[in-house]
C-alpha cells in the first residue's frame, strides 16, 4: 500500500512513530507544509496517487 502523509505544522513525536512504523511494510511518501518549497501541483498530483492520506 501506498500511504501518503501530509504534515500541516511539521513532524510531532506521535506522526513519527507512526511513520516509522508504516515505513517497514508499505511506501511511505512525507510532505512537510511548514516547509516553505512546497510544489502544491505536486502534492495535489500525490493525492490522488497514494492509496491512503494522513493529514496531521
Amino acid at each position: 500500500m501506498k500511504i501518503l502523509h501530509i504534515l500541516n505544522d511539521g513532524p510531532t513525536d506521535l506522526s513519527g512513530i507512526m511513520i516509522r512504523e508504516q515505513q517497514r511494510l508499505h511506501e511511505v511518501k512525507v510532505i512537510d507544509l511548514s516547509k516553505r518549497d512546497i510544489s502544491y501541483d505536486m502534492l495535489v498530483d500525490d493525492i490522488f496517487a497514494f492509496d491512503r492520506v494522513i493529514s496531521w
